[in-house]
């Protein structure tokens, strides 16, 4: 697409294809750009990176990873334990390049979190690639160092969790839409299909609110017939129906013998998992929605919903520090517009950035128990949106200046000479929101003074400009407004570097929040990696493994609590009792017995910190506890070991 400040190609699809050529073209870029774009991209690779070796391993994602490195039935089906005895909550697919840096570099902390860091550089540079051609290499350099520094981004991508994942798959759609509204061609939007496909891969039907927005954007800027647009559009949406839910139609023609049991479902189903379990339960009071396991709804109403829910004191920080920009931008970006073809691309960029940004807005004040990093999907639209803003109020405050006879610049509307405000303006009032987000907890208050100065050069500097103001100082000037409106967040984000600042294994996050998680007993003990099992665990596998004789599971645990850190230290098949959190009914307790009976199970190891299920009661009833000192332990907490040979 050409960039905002140019003129719009307004002929056939010859045109508007030269258009976009011209815009890409490697002869046309500045002489700073690419030595400011690998410097970004160096910043990126040096936050997301630093200290993988001690990464935050989310416990429940960690243990499949390692399983799933181990087994092609655990690695195809999301399986928890070498054996593929119960599946994951969610779908596979965000997990399999962790897994196969797992299988190939062996299983290490920073081989389970180097496809995060690799995912998050990417996207990075994607944004960048697209808003380039949108926009042009100023809003795009902008665009790629507010993605690279939004703080939950950061955290994010230090740690094992799928909405990296989407975050990436989600960009390169709608670059293929993007690339599909500015020509006549199929292919564009059949790839932007299968990259949401791909998507819902990673996070199921949240991979799914951009499909309303992509499909608007289409039908009112690309070219052709109206007809033509919805054909190609239905087109389009078949394909990322079919991609989203390969998966599912193979889990569900595959006998369940053959694979995993589906975590969350109370009917085994991967239609359950995905539209039940990770779909209406998050929307409805109702805890066994489309056939969820009961209960799973109540522990997701914990908060972070409501319209306020990108603002408040616990998200905002995180992601909405440009927050004011992008919706000025957006608005402005499609008002000033108005009047222009309706295939205008600077336009359909702004649509298609500030749909994404309303959509998961809406959705997310809408929906229960929110966490803070499910908003790392919105930062690249923020991003975007920042990026392309400042390049449409630079172009207009440029414009205002330019030489012309007195004549002809006394004969200009008044609003259009007023037109130069915008760009102070959005940079003062970005400034003063990092103020706003920061001052609760006052957790950089070193840089606030910092911000204020940089801010009031800026906007001092561009409001006081003058037709023989030196485009050197003006330069300089606008430097030191973006600045002003990055250097609180870039704060918050470095301090992710300090693992007491990273946020808790199971929820990334920035900033004193972040610490809070980490300091409480229960989630401290939890930022263990792959293959450095505690002494306790050690101890515990040492035992198990001298006493087993043939049997197929090493153990049976009680929800995957209890088989986390086991999981993690040592590819084992583990019996995952009631799946993540021990409601879901597998193994019934007629199925446990009888692999007891068999001889492929003979120890369970039970927690009070989990809910009794028919599975648990059979233990208690027909196993005999082991003391904790015979495996050299002197207490073991909430734990019970029990050991479930047939007496003889």
């Amino acid at each position: 697409m050409t960039a905002i400040p140019a003129a719009q190609p307004t002929g056939a699809q010859q045109g508007r294809r030269a258009a976009n050529r011209r815009s890409d073209r490697p002869e046309d870029a500045p002489r700073w750009e690419r030595p400011a774009l690998a410097a970004v991209l160096a910043v990126a690779t040096v936050l997301y990176s630093w200290g993988i070796g001690q990464a935050a391993l989310h416990p429940f994602y960690g243990a499949a990873i390692r399983s799933m490195a181990g087994s092609w039935r655990a690695f195809f089906f999301g399986g928890l334990d070498a054996a593929g005895s119960v599946s994951i909550d969610k779908l596979p697919g965000a997990f399999w390049p962790d897994a196969v840096s797992v299988w190939l570099f062996g299983p290490h902390t920073w081989a389970a979190a180097l496809p995060q860091v690799v995912e998050g550089v990417l996207t990075v540079w994607l944004l960048h690639r697209m808003v380039r051609a949108w926009a042009g290499p100023f809003a795009a350099l902008i665009a790629a160092l507010a993605l690279a520094l939004t703080p939950v981004t950061v955290a994010l991508n230090r740690a094992t969790i799928p909405d990296t994942a989407l975050t990436l798959l989600l960009v390169a759609a709608a670059g293929a839409l993007q690339k599909a509204v500015g020509t006549e061609r199929l292919l564009p939007l059949i790839t932007c299909g299968i990259w949401v496909g791909l998507a819902f891969q990673a996070k199921m039907l949240q991979a799914w609110l951009v499909l309303p927005v992509f499909a608007a954007v289409y039908q009112l800027v690309a070219p052709g017939r109206p007809l033509h647009r919805a054909v190609r559009v239905l087109v389009g949406g078949a394909v990322a129906l079919a991609v989203s839910c390969s998966w599912m139609f193979i889990a569900w023609a595959t006998p369940a013998a053959d694979r995993p049991y589906l975590d969350g479902t109370s009917d085994n189903n991967p239609f359950a998992l995905v539209f039940g379990y990770n779909g209406l339960s998050r929307f409805s009071s109702d805890p066994t929605a489309f056939g969820a396991v009961a209960g799973t709804a109540a522990s997701r109403t914990t908060g972070n919903t409501g319209w306020d829910m990108l603002i408040n004191d616990t998200v905002g920080p995180q992601v909405a520090w440009l927050l004011p920009l992008a919706v000025l931008a957006a608005i402005l970006g499609v008002g000033r517009r108005a009047g222009r073809p309706r295939t205008d691309l600077p336009r359909a960029g702004f649509l298609l950035w500030g749909g994404w940004l309303a959509v998961h807005a809406l959705v997310f004040s809408v929906s229960n128990g929110n966490h803070a990093y499910y908003t790392a999907v919105i930062a690249p639209a923020l991003a975007a949106l920042a990026g392309g803003g400042l390049a449409l109020f630079r172009s207009e405050y440029e414009a205002t200046y330019k030489p012309e006879p007195a004549a002809e610049h006394e004969a200009q509307p008044e609003a259009a000479r007023r037109r130069h405000l915008a760009l102070p303006a959005a940079i003062g009032l970005t400034a003063a929101w990092a103020l706003v987000l920061d001052w609760p907890t006052r957790f950089v208050s070193w840089l606030l003074p910092v911000a204020v100065m940089l801010a009031l050069c800026g906007v001092v500097g561009l409001c006081s400009r003058g037709p023989r103001t030196s485009p050197r100082k003006i330069h300089a000037t606008l430097a030191a407004g973006i600045a002003a409106t990055l250097v609180v967040p870039a704060g918050w984000a470095v301090s992710t570097l300090n693992p007491l600042y990273a946020g808790a294994a199971t929820s990334p996050m920035a900033g004193p929040v972040g610490k809070s998680y980490y300091e409480h007993p229960r989630h401290a003990p939890r930022r263990r990696g792959l293959d450095r099992p505690s002494a306790r665990d050690t101890a515990l596998l040492g035992y198990l493994t001298t006493h087993r004789h043939g049997e197929k599971y090493l153990l049976a645990t009680q929800a995957a609590y209890t088989a986390e850190p086991l999981l993690r230290a040592k590819s084992e098949p583990i019996l995952v009792m009631g799946g993540f959190t021990g409601s879901t009914p597998f193994p019934t307790a007629q199925q446990l017995g009888s692999l007891v009976t068999a001889h492929q199970l003979r120890y369970a190891l039970l927690t009070t910190q989990r809910p009794t299920t028919p599975a648990t009661t059979w233990v208690k009833s027909h196993c005999t506890r082991i003391r904790p000192t015979a495996y050299g332990v002197r207490a073991d907490g909430s734990f019970t070991l029990y050991d479930c040979a047939p007496q003889r």
